[in-house]
């Protein structure tokens, strides 16, 4: 029964993951190709409001697996340090991966891309950062946890603390963003705190870590709240209670913004105020409920599934189809398709992307399995 439960919790994050990616391909499609008549339309509004999803989406999702990689690594007997070294190293593979990426989009653009996208703080960047502190904050849940607590223990020390970082970056962003800015750091240091990049003000549209990183601290808490023993045993009332959670929260923080006086001096609600933060956490909390659902009473895991596929090897499809959407080997000119062609497009990349993460996920496979031919015993 572990396994199966097991199983599907992975499942369900794969298929939400594989659910962010679609949402990423439409958002980046229409906006590398629609001509300027139609980017004025309600339907290329629509596909950027979708646009607002897959980030947070990726965040979260990143939180809820450092949760289960770090306790599968405590279950192994590994350390507070070893988990710590593991989880830190990892996240700063990512942040790597996303400095490789800007390095790989500048060549690709030589001439016309100005030197210093080579420091814009994008997703990938965030959750490397992120992961990084993430691994952080473990680390120090454990020193400070006395004695030998038990795994039992660290799961709800480290669920409160995550908690409690997410809403603590979410209530300082407005004024990291307008009072408390580091303007004493170097412009690509500043940018991955407040977004600033080269301009005199944030940029809504990169990644820095105020407000972006609360997602990823509300994912870990989510990641280690569903580890607790009830949440393993009772996994429906589980979600339930998540959803419930996250639908009060929300209600919440509109009713927050709809009140006559304001916390902060500069309150700004589509992008730096808490209440926008915890909108969003309620939608992404019902997000998770409709993939848990669907992976267990729908047809979420009958036969082949997309999403799951490219859940699998999210990465790996976004590094690709950004090549193939905004970079020189766009499979359509760019800004001059009708909403029709640009759908077809959409489709192509959406094929696409699930039979190369298909390939990816059976290589894998016979990758482990050439590997232990190759490094097992000679028959005689």
């Amino acid at each position: 029964m572990m396994v199966e439960i097991t199983q599907r919790r992975l499942a369900y994050i794969d298929w939400m993951r594989g659910f962010a990616c679609l949402m990423m391909f439409q958002t980046h499609c229409y906006d590398a190709w629609l001509n300027p008549v139609a980017r004025q339309s309600e339907f290329s509004k629509l596909s950027q409001f979708g646009g607002t999803l897959p980030a947070p989406l990726f965040l979260i999702l990143s939180g809820v697996s450092f949760a289960l990689v770090t306790d599968k690594l405590r279950q192994r007997g590994s350390s507070t340090g070893e988990v710590a070294r593991t989880t830190i190293r990892r996240g700063a593979e990512i942040l790597a991966l996303g400095l490789l990426f800007r390095v790989q989009e500048y060549l690709l653009g030589f001439g016309w891309s100005p030197w210093t996208d080579l420091f814009r703080v994008d997703i990938l960047n965030e959750i490397g950062l992120s992961m990084m502190l993430m691994g952080v904050t473990c680390w120090v849940v454990g020193r400070l946890s006395s004695g030998s607590p038990s795994l039992g223990a660290l799961r709800k020390k480290n669920l409160i603390v995550a908690a409690g970082t997410a809403l603590a970056i979410s209530m300082l962003c407005p004024l990291i963003w307008n009072n408390w800015r580091p303007r004493f750091l170097p412009w690509p240091i500043q940018s991955y705190i407040d977004g600033v990049h080269i301009f005199d003000q944030p940029q809504p549209w990169l990644f820095p870590l105020f407000p972006w990183g609360a997602f990823a601290f509300a994912g870990l808490a989510v990641g280690f709240y569903l580890l607790t023993d009830w949440a393993r045993a009772h996994e429906a009332q589980a979600i339930s209670a998540l959803l419930a959670f996250g639908l009060t929260v929300g209600a919440f923080a509109l009713w927050l913004d709809a009140q006559p006086w304001r916390v902060y001096a500069n309150y700004d609600f589509w992008h730096t105020s808490p209440e926008f933060f915890l909108v969003r956490l309620g939608v992404l909390l019902l997000i998770l409920f409709a993939a848990y659902a669907w992976c267990r009473w729908g047809a979420g895991q009958w036969g082949f599934s997309p999403f799951i596929e490219m859940g699998k090897t999210s990465l790996l499809v976004y590094w690709v189809h950004i090549e193939f959407v905004y970079g020189a080997f766009s499979i359509l000119k760019k800004q001059q398709q009708s909403i029709p062609m640009a759908t077809f497009g959409l489709a192509v990349i959406f094929i696409s992307m699930v039979v190369l993460a298909s390939v990816r996920n059976r290589m894998k496979g016979k990758k482990e399995a050439i590997v232990a031919l190759l490094d097992g015993p000679v028959q005689p």
